[in-house]
């Protein structure tokens, strides 16, 4: 995962805002051509902003490798390049692609370079040896094909060489928008990134490939800003303060609504007392567990507070229903004739709906679209809901949580590093809090109670799944700072959650 936190201008609204290639595009175009920013004077703030997180994580000890390619990237390694020289570093560039052919701010940047000093030499692994350090500034935002030739051979030995990397703008072979790897792309210690925050971070393979993220406007005027709509937005908590407020004194259970937890087929009753028990940390009201009869006893013994019923059949379930303000269907439900049963009464009764686990695969095998749920999918469970593979999800987050929000309605949650949230309407909702721990089982019968027991009592669904998601990385992020990741379970969850909710901050 990103590091968090790791932001200049944290507070600027430009922090927050996630942009595709193109929006950083327009952005940089408003910036240059309606504020009169020249594009060189980005070019050399870019520059100084990359090497002022250099100098942090570097140190000064050892060589610095510059490695230039096309376009502005390589200006603006030749920037830094200039930069670090007049600071009296060691400082070698290699030009992947002849400078005669940069254009523009470029090759102005390359011309100052030059001018400077500064001299280039040609591609050799062997020049890894020795470095320090390396900043990447092959390939900026707009690459759309895979790497090949010498630019495919660079990035591969950099990634090798064990030298830490810092990549400007974004690490090179990774798709902005996307973040798939096109090929190969560089694994960086560090990415300082320019003017806008790029999709492609958070998404796909790009936190494994980013490193600590630093963030820099580069002084483009909040105006400008304002004018260029953002794909996404990452969740933060001032989002939600209107929900997160303390109860009246006068307060009821009945004024926090009613959740029921529909699941534990014969055989699996933990995952729905895992979210019935996060239902009742968010602080539902009245949770109740309607579960397969041979569960309802043990359920019940290992958390009193939970009321279990067992259910045998759609009139056993139909009271239930009609009592609560919101209903979690999937949590170990399995895919029996016992569970198609209450699938289908669940559906035809319930007034709202979080739909996971084997709900989304009866879902997936018999499709409808309704606006009363809320799609909480893995990869693998959105795969199946739109007929393609895990691998084709992940490739795209962002447009496949986009086509199941389309083909059923409703608020889908696509879960995974970089949760989506998306009733279809813009910006997605992103998440980039939680860790790498919290893949294991269980986390997604937690997250299912804690969506449910928020919008058993917010009527905006897309806002209570939103607020759930973050509520849940956060609970999981506390979770590991007290006890590490490696061992993280479901359970450990719990107090967090109450704990995050409970902030006064």
């Amino acid at each position: 995962m990103l590091a968090a936190g790791k932001y200049n201008g944290h507070n600027d609204p430009a922090a927050v805002k996630l942009h595709s290639a193109a929006e950083v595009r327009e952005l940089d175009r408003r910036a240059i051509e309606e504020e009169g920013i020249p594009g060189y004077s980005l070019m050399q703030r870019a520059g100084e902003a990359a090497f002022a997180v250099l100098r942090d994580m570097w140190g000064g000890q050892g060589r610095l490798l510059v490695v230039c390619g096309a376009g502005n990237n390589a200006g603006d390694g030749y920037v830094v390049a200039r930069i670090a020289r007049g600071h009296g570093h060691d400082v070698t560039v290699v030009a992947l692609v002849a400078p005669a052919k940069l254009t523009g701010d470029a090759a102005r940047a390359y011309a100052d370079f030059e001018e400077s000093g500064g001299t280039v030499v040609g591609w050799d692994p062997a020049l890894l040896r020795d470095a320090g350090v390396v900043a990447d500034a092959i390939l900026g935002t707009g690459l759309d094909r895979e790497l090949t030739g010498r630019f495919r051979e660079a990035v591969a030995v950099i990634n090798g060489s064990g030298v830490p990397v810092i990549a400007l703008d974004i690490p090179s072979g990774l798709h902005a928008d996307s973040g798939a790897v096109m090929g190969v792309a560089v694994r960086a210690s560090h990415t300082v990134t320019f003017v806008g925050l790029k999709v492609g971070f958070y998404v796909g393979a790009g936190p494994d490939h980013v490193g600590t993220l630093h963030f820099d406007g580069l002084g483009v005027p909040r105006q400008v800003h304002a004018q260029v709509p953002a794909r996404a937005q990452r969740l933060r908590r001032k989002q939600f303060a209107d929900l997160l407020v303390p109860r009246k004194r006068s307060a009821h259970k009945g004024d926090h609504g009613r959740v029921l937890i529909v699941g534990g087929g014969p055989g699996m009753p933990g995952a729905a007392r895992l979210a019935g028990e996060a239902a009742l940390r968010c602080g539902a009201g009245l949770v109740t567990i309607a579960t397969h009869h041979e569960h309802s006893a043990a359920i019940a013994a290992g958390r009193p507070e939970l009321i279990c019923r067992g259910v045998s059949c759609a009139a056993d379930l139909s009271p239930l229903l009609r009592q609560a303000d919101m209903v979690a269907l999937g949590p170990g439900l399995g895919q029996s004739e016992w569970a198609h049963t209450v699938f289908e009464a669940v559906l035809e009764l319930a007034p709202r709906i979080v739909i996971d686990a084997d709900g989304l695969n009866l879902l997936a095998a018999a499709p409808r679209r309704d606006d009363r749920w809320i799609l909480t999918p893995h990869p693998g469970e959105a795969g199946r809901l739109l007929g393609v593979t895990t691998a084709s999800v992940q490739q795209d987050r962002i447009a496949s949580a986009c086509a199941i929000a389309e083909k059923f309605g409703g608020v889908s949650v696509l879960k995974g590093a970089g949760t989506l949230i998306t009733d279809g309407s813009d910006p997605i909702n992103l998440c980039d809090r939680g860790n790498p721990g919290m893949a294991t089982a269980g986390m997604g019968d937690v997250l299912t109670g804690v969506i449910a027991a928020l919008a058993a009592r917010i009527d905006d669904c897309s806002r209570a799944a939103a607020l759930g998601v973050l509520a849940h990385a956060c609970a999981g992020d506390i979770a590991a700072a007290r006890g590490g990741e490696l061992g993280l379970i479901a359970g450990d969850l719990m107090e967090p959650l109450r704990e995050w909710l409970n902030r006064r901050d």
